[in-house]
């Protein structure tokens, strides 16, 4: 990999004054497209946790709008997205490598979308199990979602804008919650009724499909617009493009501080998919909120979480810069954003219906300051390998998310109602024991080193190198 020394590019005469390619150019762009495309895909992802009320609704705004209230399986709706997710994220990984991330993100926003705006022709035709149907679909596809935008980071993002980058591209999820989650609530509640909320989630999704067919690149090299000092400036800390580098799946699964992200993303799916599946349900079953009101308090700890994202991600890079190494930083961003969290839902969890306020406020405690995982383990993929984040993000994103199906499901067998505070206490407590156990394992084994074998074909060359080299030694000295 030639490194470029940016300092130097910072020297030239004509950059002294103004430097596009550090402060503003092509990739902005490209990054600004994978914010949207995050955005919009959860908000695809996360519209039925309100949607699905107003389904079951007895009482709909409008008589005319079909609703369900005789559907019995709510937690498999909520929870059958993640069937299919967890599904294609490894295999998703490896294409998206072999034959680069720009379509396969295309098809799944397409498909996505597509799929959106069935729900409701499959609720009318086929009833609970349609619905199902389609929500598995749009998980299977959506696994190629982070394994591209994460091999898309790689390559376009250079060294020292990679946790504000990531950030913000990743936290174009909570906020896709804080919009999709008070809109569709709205339109729900109105005379257009909740079928609407799914047309226009499916429209945007196509909308956004055919701009980044026409804008988006798999990597500089590959853009035919990006300057040649743009260019240098992002492959002089990440690298060119060059051969395919055969992926290290071996030492991949030996390597201890792989695991120690996976183990996070594990618990870190089991708290987030909790929480935001189930707070409209404990906002209407044990604080009694409308579906107007419920959507909007439910939606709020996600906006925190979206802006603490851009005071944690800064704050990182800036410790990286000046003061911490990458491994330090990691460490103590995700310890608080998962400490904090488990300690105000142990709290949240001996709060009673009269106590509004201090519920909610325990929320957005518990909801925001996750945002510090951003710049935690969910960017440490690019450290240890920026050759290979894609297939990383691809294993931990996809096997992790087998929890994001169970923290649904096990709602369904503590043996209370929605509507009894007990039934959450051990909700709330179960995702806090979670979040403990598994940053205590990361702040044991991460790292923010790049690996061994990030270059594996490098590290063969050198070894093979070395073995001409003794070779010829010993003729030598025969």
């Amino acid at each position: 990999m030639t490194v470029v020394d940016v300092d130097e590019l910072e020297k030239e005469p004509q950059e002294k004054s103004f430097s596009p390619f550090k402060w503003f150019g092509l990739r902005h762009i490209q990054f600004f497209m994978h914010f949207l495309a995050c955005m919009i895909a959860y908000g695809i992802r996360t519209n039925m946790s309100v949607g699905i009320i107003a389904m079951m609704s007895k009482d709909p705004p409008n008589p005319d709008v079909p609703t369900y209230p005789e559907w019995t399986e709510k937690e498999t709706i909520l929870s059958a997205f993640f069937w299919g997710y967890v599904i294609p994220q490894i295999g998703a990984g490896a294409l998206v490598k072999k034959f680069g991330p720009k379509w396969f993100l295309a098809g799944t926003m397409f498909l996505n979308s597509l799929f959106t705006i069935l729900i409701p022709v499959m609720a009318i035709n086929v009833g609970e199990g349609g619905v199902i149907a389609c929500r598995v679909i749009q998980g299977l596809n959506q696994g190629f979602l982070y394994p591209s935008l994460h091999t898309l980071l790689g390559k376009w993002t250079p060294l020292a804008e990679r946790s504000k980058v990531a950030s913000f591209v990743y936290t174009g999820g909570p906020l896709g919650t804080v919009i999709a989650l008070p809109v569709t609530g709205a339109i729900a509640d109105s005379s257009v009724g909740w079928p609407t909320a799914f047309y226009v989630y499916g429209g945007m999704g196509i909308t956004w499909t055919i701009l980044w067919a026409l804008i988006g690149a798999d990597s500089p090299a590959k853009h035919g617009r990006v300057s040649e000092k743009e260019k240098r400036y992002i492959e002089g800390t990440v690298g060119s493009e060059g051969k395919e580098l055969p992926t290290p799946w071996l030492k991949i699964f030996k390597s201890l501080p792989f695991i120690a992200i996976f183990v996070t993303h594990c618990g870190q799916n089991w708290g987030f998919w909790t929480l935001l599946t189930e707070i409209p349900s404990y906002m209407s079953g044990i604080m009694k909120y409308d579906i107007s009101d419920n959507s909007l308090l439910s939606a709020l700890p996600y906006l925190v979480l979206w802006c603490l994202s851009f005071v944690f991600s800064p704050l990182a890079d800036y410790l990286i810069a000046h003061y911490l190494t990458i491994t330090s930083v990691r460490k103590i961003f995700n310890t608080l954003g998962l400490i904090v969290p488990a300690i105000a839902l142990v709290a949240l969890a001996f709060v009673d219906s009269s106590q509004k306020d201090l519920a909610l406020g325990l929320l957005v405690v518990a909801v925001g300051s996750n945002a510090a995982v951003y710049s935690g383990f969910n960017v440490n993929h690019i450290d240890l390998s920026p050759n290979h984040a894609g297939i990383l993000m691809g294993i931990t994103n996809g096997l992790s998310n087998i929890f994001s199906i169970i923290a649904p499901l096990a709602i369904k067998v503590i043996p209370y109602e929605q509507d009894d505070p007990l039934l959450w206490r051990y909700v709330f407590c179960i995702a806090s024991g979670v979040y403990v156990v598994t940053s205590t394992f990361y702040a044991f084994f991460a790292s923010g080193e790049v690996q061994p074998w990030n270059d594996e074909e490098t590290s063969d060359s050198s070894s093979q190198k070395e073995a001409d080299n003794s070779k010829g030694q010993i003729s030598a000295t025969t």
